[in-house]
C-alpha cells in the first residue's frame, strides 16, 4: 500500500494525504519491459534504414515513424542511421511533399536533432544537411530547426551571426513566423547573457485573485530536475509538515529540441491550469503511467475554457499575456516561451506519470541527477517507479492531484508558471533557497 504518512496544510486546514490501493501492472512486470526493450533494439537493425527497400512515401508513413520512434529511444551509433537520417532530411528543400512526407520529414528532423547532439562527430551526415536546410531550404520551419540543432551543437559567435544574417535575408518577413523570430531571439540571446528579475517578484505576484498558482523552478539544463512548490486561491503557499509543499518534475525533451518545436522542451511562461483527465486505459500506461493527468493550456490553445477567468476562450494577444506578470517580468523574453510555442501551435501540455522503467530509454544514461525520472515530448514528468513483479512503488501524481483538489477544489483551476533559474552549481533549486527568497 502507498500510506498517508504526511500532511499538507491549505488555508490553515490540515488535509492528510490520501492512501491508494497498489496493484501489480502486467507492462511493468521485469519480463515485459525486457521484451520491450528487446523490441526497440531489433526494430532498428541497419537493414531497416534501407530507403531503396522503404522509401518515404504515403504507404511507408507509419513504416518510418515506428522506425524513428524506436530509433529515438535507443540511439543508435551507427553510420547506417546517419546515412538514412540525412537522406531523408535532404527533402527539406523539395517541393510538393504530401502531407504524409511532410509528417515523416517532422519526426526525422526531431530525431536527427536528438541524434546530431547525442554524438555531432558521429551524425556528421545529419549535421551537413541541416546546413543545407538552413541555406537552401524554402520552408521557414525547417529552417528554424536546422540552425537550433546547429547552434545547440556547438558554434562560436561569428558562425551563429552569419546564420543569423543569412536568415533574415532570405525570411524578410522572419519576425512574423514564431518558430524563426524565437530562434533567432535565442541566438542573440547567447551574446548578451541574460539578467534575470527577482524570483521573489514571481513568486508573491497574483495573476488572478482565486486562482490556484504552481511555479515549477527549473534550471537552464533540463537535465536537472525542476521543484514545484504551490499557492491555494488565498494566495498563501501550501505546507506539508512544516515545509513548502514541494514535488521534483522533470521537463526535459528526448528529443532535446527548442522550446518552441513541436516535442520540444516544456515552454517557460505561463499556462492555464484547469483540472485533470484521467489516464484511459492500459493502451497508455507505458506513456502516462497509472495516474490521472493534469491539463495544461498555453494562451492559444484551442479548448481552454478560460485562459483568463470570466473571459472564455484563448487570450487577445502579447500584451494581455505581459500584463499577467509581475512589471520586473514583462519584457522577459524567456518568459514568454509559452505564449510563442502556443502562437506556433503547440499544445496538449500535461503534467503525468510514466510507466517506461529509467532504464528504457537510452539517453537516460546521460543525465544521472535526474535517474529515476523518464523524458517527455513536452509534457511535466512525475515519479512514477514500479518493481520488477509490477507493483508500483513509489509515485508524485497521487500527491500532486491530492494537493492540487484540497487547495482547489474537484474541479481546480489555476495558473501554472514554468520559470528558469540560472545557477553556476546546476544543481535542482533547494526548498531552503525558495523559502529565503519568498521572505527577503
Amino acid at each position: 500500500m502507498l500510506r498517508a504518512t504526511s500532511l499538507l496544510i491549505v488555508g490553515g486546514v490540515f488535509l492528510a494525504l490520501p492512501a491508494r490501493s497498489q496493484t501489480t501492472i502486467p507492462q511493468a512486470t521485469a519480463a515485459a519491459r525486457a521484451k520491450q526493450r528487446e523490441q526497440q533494439v531489433n526494430q532498428t537493425r541497419p537493414d531497416r534504414y534501407d530507403l531503396s527497400r522503404y522509401p518515404v512515401n504515403d504507404a511507408n508513413e507509419r513504416y518510418w515513424r515506428n522506425l524513428l520512434w524506436s530509433t529515438a529511444i535507443t540511439e543508435p551509433q551507427l553510420a547506417s542511421v546517419d546515412a538514412a537520417i540525412a537522406q531523408i532530411l535532404s527533402l527539406t528543400t523539395h517541393r510538393n511533399l504530401s502531407s504524409a512526407q511532410g509528417r515523416t520529414l517532422e519526426m526525422a528532423m526531431q530525431v536527427g536533432t536528438q541524434l546530431y547532439l547525442s554524438n555531432p562527430a558521429q551524425y556528421e551526415g545529419v549535421k551537413q544537411q541541416f546546413l543545407q536546410t538552413l541555406e537552401r531550404s524554402s520552408d521557414a520551419e525547417w529552417v528554424a530547426m536546422a540552425v537550433s540543432a546547429l547552434v545547440q551543437g556547438g558554434a562560436d559567435s561569428e558562425t551563429r551571426s552569419q546564420w543569423r544574417d543569412l536568415i533574415q535575408q532570405r525570411f524578410p518577413q522572419w519576425r512574423n513566423h514564431p518558430a524563426l523570430f524565437t530562434t533567432l531571439q535565442t541566438i542573440e540571446s547567447l551574446d548578451r547573457p541574460r539578467v534575470t528579475p527577482p524570483l521573489k517578484d514571481l513568486l508573491t505576484w497574483t495573476i488572478a485573485p482565486g486562482q490556484l498558482q504552481m511555479y515549477v523552478i527549473c534550471r537552464p539544463d533540463r537535465g536537472v530536475l525542476c521543484q514545484t512548490i504551490l499557492k491555494d486561491r488565498q494566495g498563501e503557499f501550501v505546507r506539508q509538515n512544516g515545509q513548502l509543499w514541494s514535488v521534483p518534475l522533470l521537463t526535459r525533451s528526448l528529443h532535446g529540441l527548442s522550446s518552441v518545436f513541436t516535442r520540444g522542451q516544456t515552454p517557460q511562461g505561463i499556462y492555464r491550469l484547469e483540472g485533470s483527465v484521467p489516464q484511459p486505459d492500459t493502451e497508455f500506461f507505458r506513456a502516462y503511467g497509472t495516474f490521472s493527468l493534469v491539463k495544461l493550456f498555453t494562451p492559444f490553445e484551442p479548448g481552454v475554457k478560460a485562459f483568463l477567468p470570466n473571459r472564455p476562450g484563448q487570450i487577445s494577444g502579447l500584451s494581455a499575456y505581459q500584463s499577467l506578470l509581475p512589471p520586473a517580468w514583462r519584457n522577459d523574453f524567456s518568459m514568454q516561451q509559452s505564449y510563442w510555442a502556443g502562437k506556433a501551435g503547440r499544445g496538449l501540455f500535461r503534467v503525468h506519470g510514466s510507466g517506461e522503467a529509467p532504464t528504457f530509454f537510452t539517453n537516460n544514461s546521460r543525465y544521472p541527477d535526474s535517474a529515476g525520472w523518464n523524458p517527455t515530448i513536452g509534457c511535466l514528468s512525475a515519479l512514477e517507479l514500479y518493481d520488477q513483479t509490477g507493483r508500483l512503488q513509489q509515485a508524485d501524481m497521487p500527491k500532486i492531484l491530492s494537493a492540487l483538489t484540497a487547495a482547489g477544489g474537484q474541479n481546480f483551476s489555476g495558473y501554472l508558471i514554468v520559470v528558469e533559474l540560472p545557477d553556476q552549481s546546476n544543481t535542482s533549486i533547494s526548498i531552503q533557497e525558495i523559502e529565503s527568497m519568498i521572505r527577503k
